[in-house]
């Protein structure tokens, strides 16, 4: 069994850092020539000039937000697609709503590589837990197994004893879905007396994977992977042999970010996942956001597999809360470490001693206490229009957590 999908998994990184920063200035110029969005967003751009991480991390941040309100104005797909109908297969809809159209290229969602890593080949049969209705999840692995020969039921959702009797008589060699569905899917052929064991790998996506599930999975001879894939951008990050980590797609170029704002942070730290899906013509998005903490794991995989690698999911980066009756945002911190030079990681701090809501911006400064609070103190009030008061802690001393904004309030 050959054990990588092609020759990009295992280049060595920095000619791989060189081919996505020549890819990434073409994906610019792209976007910005043929999606109506980007060329207003863009319009003082050079491609030309994005010949680096630091000069591409200039680029504004497209959130989802954005998607549904420039969707709302300028329908279908609000200027960031580069196709319409007929050049587009199929149009699907995710919550918000957020309408995203396919491209006509093989494995259009790259989630082939994501199968091949575990273990689904040419001839396998997959027995596909996603739906098929509206959203564009049960068509990711539709396309990504016939980029691999691999044959797939169309399981989707629900009529789960009409499923569990198609696996008793198909035998499927895995299964693909949220790792609940599967796990649905064996209790109830359990319950019935059915054999539904020829299942013997599995990829799962949509939900968290928790321990339980896993050894669960294991228990029934099951190697079970994970995938990180969304509807806007297809496969970001999936999970080897190895299970330390989730490699990156070779085709996105994956970006970790303060939360609230643009800015990348160390490798290591924990911030918000942004991506740019670079062979996607059709859908050319670029600094997509995903709303979703991680952090960058150092070294390479075991696997032998040379891509970044995330740690996996680890929250969500919109920590909006409401303090006296206004919202408070992470981009309200990062305005206001903007404002003053020398400032570290800052986290702000919502408590409510004595029932009354309390704001503490907590900041690393080397100068610890010393350092003048009252500048600091009259912006957070500037901005956020609330009154609060600065703490300076010791360089280090705040959790990697990507969490800018900690509401610690008790609630009776």
């Amino acid at each position: 069994m050959t054990d990588y999908y092609d020759a990009l998994e295992t280049r060595d990184p920095e000619i791989r850092e060189h081919a996505l920063l020549v890819q990434l200035s073409a994906h610019v110029a792209h976007a910005k020539a043929h999606a109506p969005a980007y060329s207003a967003l863009l319009a003082d751009v050079d491609p030309r000039d994005i010949v680096s991480r630091q000069a591409f991390a200039q680029l504004p941040v497209t959130r989802k937000g954005d998607l549904v309100e420039r969707q709302k104005a300028a329908p279908p797909f609000g200027g960031y697609a580069a196709v319409g109908w007929g050049a587009a297969v199929r149009v699907f809809a995710s919550p918000g709503p957020i309408y995203e159209p396919e491209g006509r290229t093989q494995d259009y969602w790259r989630l082939a590589r994501a199968l091949f890593a575990a273990g689904f080949r040419a001839g396998a049969l997959i027995h596909n837990g996603f739906a098929y209705h509206l959203t564009p999840a049960g068509a990711f692995v539709d396309s990504a197994a016939q980029a691999l020969g691999c044959t797939v039921f169309p399981g989707g959702t629900g009529q789960t004893e009409a499923q569990v009797h198609a696996m008793a008589h198909l035998r499927p060699d895995g299964y693909v879905g949220t790792p609940s569905l599967l796990k649905i899917l064996l209790d109830k052929a359990d319950e019935m007396g059915v054999r539904a064991d020829s299942i013997r790998r599995a990829v799962m996506s949509g939900e968290a994977f928790p321990a339980p599930l896993r050894a669960a999975c294991a228990a029934r001879g099951i190697d079970a992977l994970q995938v990180y894939a969304t509807a806007d951008l297809g496969n970001i990050a999936y999970e080897t042999s190895a299970r330390e980590g989730l490699v990156i797609d070779e085709g996105v170029l994956v970006e970790i970010v303060r939360p609230g704002t643009g800015q990348p942070v160390p490798t290591g730290e924990v911030g918000e996942v942004v991506v740019t899906p670079l062979f996607n013509t059709a859908y050319p998005l670029i600094r997509f956001a995903t709303g979703d903490l991680s952090a960058i794991l150092p070294g390479a995989s075991p696997c032998g597999r040379t891509n970044a690698r995330l740690r996996g999911w680890l929250g969500r980066a919109d920590q909006t809360t409401k303090v006296k009756g206004m919202f408070v945002h992470p981009s309200h911190v990062a305005q206001v470490l903007a404002r003053h030079a020398g400032l570290g990681r800052a986290r702000l701090v919502v408590d409510n001693p004595d029932g009354l809501d309390r704001m503490t911006l907590e900041i690393e400064h080397p100068g610890g206490g010393s350092a003048e609070t009252e500048p600091i103190v009259a912006s957070l009030r500037e901005i956020t229009r609330l009154r609060g008061e600065v703490r300076f802690v010791p360089p280090g001393s705040l959790p990697n957590d990507g969490k800018v904004i900690e509401d610690r309030r008790k609630v009776d």
